[in-house]
């Protein structure tokens, strides 16, 4: 196809969607940007936090009530109170169990908020990769893209579900932790602090390696989805020129990188949390060591060293715990940060907010000094002037490479002229209302895709609202009810993934119904029966005449046979419009035509 044909390697707007390069951006970027792209995750925001600061401050009840019971409920002047002892235990079950309360109700707010998230980063993400441009599309691979809107969103779900809460917890309790030691003594306190201190520098050394680490695993796991889909889709073509072990060694190349890159990133992780947990026992055996050998130094009483050895144990166990929420954390924003590159990538065709509407029935086409290039690459029309009547037939023909297909893209506007205009009904088409351009113009592709679906369903894609009866109508419209019986279940049959149930003519059959459901007024085929049988070819060329009835129809042009039928025919050389007439004419004057069509009749009768 001509537009494929004059692609160049990736430039940078496209590499925004595989770049296995390290982050030039910090994770705090990251999140400040991801939070953003995410406003979801700040609904209700405050009343969670709230209730995940109760939870937290909750959690100091334990060491507070252990000494409030050695130092005034047994080793107190008035010795043992068992009363008092009874009044503070329930007090602090009573507050624990409010505190639970909290955390859990935190807990499924923070749940509900993430899957809010998660949807709506989806359905940008998605949203996103459909308008972008074919120059994009093409230059990506296709596991690239699925991965963005798959697994890296999932990468989210954990942290967003767990992690978020826990950064939000854990925080507080170190917090109120310290707080509470310096109340009790603040020269213990410091002891345990400066042997925690050297774990803020280690901490900012992984977590940034971290980020590169599972920033490459999520490059690598859209590779390993990228070969597995080319060799699920390939597999006839595979098993067909025995390319099995090519194949399988790509596959297990692209599975081998990933398990590297995940090992790597493993072993951060790994020789994070035993370095945090050494630290945190060091400054446990510290604060024994100190307030047994020297309690008359530090003015410390056996319940408040005990209280506070419990208050120790507390500020250890959220900072291990932050450990492993920091790998976590480094996960989703490696995630956040593939997500958002998606997202940076500019769209090339942006539609108008309050468009103009085309007008009903067959369109006119106007072309004005069109040229166009894509980003990278030679320029691929140049000064492309034209205007086609309405209810016109116009077969575009051309080399491969010549700017055929492009020139349709164009019409459909799935890209814009770099210089020009183009024109539909009279109507500017940039200014024109995307749900009326898509229901005025329809483009039937040379691989007439369908869904894994049936045929009624793939037709009644065409229109939004079409109801059975429609599809039918369809059929009956275009003469297919004779074809139409001779599959298994009628209308009601399956065709596969991607139509692989059906042929490729009886592919291109159900496209041309999806067509004729929608009704447009300006109809491209793009090679619509270059690659058919010619008995399927005559039942292609009777649909697509009664498909045309009533409608401006433009056809690329493969098999020169959609020429001889055509109106007028468009010859296309290196970008340039360089023959315009009927086929008479044009095979009775000796040029471009001509060449094409002796080498059409050639190639026929040698294949006859």
């Amino acid at each position: 196809m001509s537009g494929l044909a004059d692609l160049e390697p990736l430039d940078e707007a496209a590499s925004l969607l595989d770049d296995d390069s390290a982050p030039d951006v910090t994770a705090m970027q990251v999140l400040r940007r991801g939070l953003r792209i995410s406003p979801e995750l700040k609904v209700g925001l405050r009343v969670t936090v709230a209730l995940a600061l109760a939870a937290a401050v909750g959690r100091l009840v334990i060491p507070i009530t252990i000494q409030q019971v050695l130092d005034r409920g047994v080793l107190g002047e008035a010795g043992y109170r068992p009363g008092f002892i009874w009044v503070i235990s329930i007090a602090a079950f009573v507050l624990i169990a409010i505190v639970m309360a909290a955390s859990r109700m935190a807990h499924i707010r923070l749940v509900i908020a993430a899957e809010a998230v998660l949807l709506g980063l989806r359905t940008r993400a998605f949203e996103h990769i459909h308008r972008l441009s074919l120059a994009d599309h093409t230059e990506s691979r296709r596991g690239v893209l699925v991965a963005r809107v798959t697994s890296d969103v999932e990468s989210l779900a954990q942290f967003t579900q767990w992690g978020a809460i826990s950064w939000i917890i854990n925080s507080a309790i170190i917090t109120g932790a310290i707080t509470v030691m310096l109340v009790y003594n603040w020269m213990l306190t410091l002891v345990v602090l400066a042997c925690h201190l050297p774990l803020i520098p280690f901490l900012r050394w992984v977590q940034k390696r971290q980020f590169a680490a599972y920033s490459l695993v999520r490059t690598r796991v859209a590779e390993t989805l990228g070969e597995t889909s080319e060799a699920v889709t390939g597999a006839s073509v595979i098993r067909a020129y025995g390319y099995d072990g090519p194949v399988r060694d790509r596959l297990d190349g692209a599975i081998d990188n990933q398990y590297r890159s995940q090992i790597r990133s493993s072993v951060w992780f790994a020789g994070m949390l035993p370095v945090v947990d050494l630290f945190s026992a060091f400054s446990l055996a510290a604060a024994v060591g100190v307030g047994v050998w020297w309690s008359d130094a530090v003015d410390v009483g056996l319940g408040e060293l005990v209280a506070f050895l419990f208050l120790v144990n507390l500020l250890t166990q959220p900072i291990a715990e932050l450990g492993e929420v920091l790998d976590q954390t480094q996960t989703a924003l490696a995630g956040w940060w593939k997500i958002i590159r998606v997202l940076d990538v500019p769209i090339e065709v942006e539609e108008p907010e309050m468009g103009a509407h085309l007008p009903a029935g067959p369109l006119s086409i106007d072309l004005n000094g069109v040229d166009f290039r894509y980003r990278t690459g030679d320029q691929v029309l140049y000064d492309v002037t034209i205007e086609i009547p309405a209810e016109a037939n116009v077969a575009v023909v051309g080399e491969t490479g010549s700017g055929k297909t492009t020139f349709a893209r164009l019409l459909a506007r799935l890209a814009d002229p770099t210089a020009g205009g183009v024109a539909i009904g009279g109507v500017s088409l940039p200014t024109v209302d995307p749900d009326s351009r898509r229901s005025a113009i329809r483009m039937v592709p040379q691989d007439g895709f369908l869904f894994d679906a049936t045929i009624e369903e793939n037709i009644r894609y065409g229109c939004v609202g079409s109801t059975r009866d429609d599809a039918v109508a369809a059929i009956g419209e275009l003469g297919l009810d004779t074809w139409l019986t001779t599959l298994p279940l009628g209308i009601d049959t399956p065709v596969g993934e991607r139509g692989g149930r059906l042929s490729v003519g009886e592919r291109q059959l159900v496209a041309l119904a999806r067509a004729q459901v929608a009704d447009p007024g300006l109809l491209l085929l793009d090679e619509a029966t270059s690659a058919v049988d010619p008995e399927t070819e005559e039942a292609l060329a009777s649909a697509l005449a009664r498909l045309a009835v009533g409608r401006t129809t433009l056809s690329v042009a493969h098999r020169l046979s959609t020429a001889e039928r055509a109106d007028v025919v468009l010859v296309f050389d290196a970008g340039r419009i360089v023959q315009i007439g009927h086929h008479d004419e044009l095979v009775a004057v000796d040029g471009i035509y001509r060449g094409l069509y002796e080498s059409w009749i050639g190639n026929t009768r040698s294949a006859d």
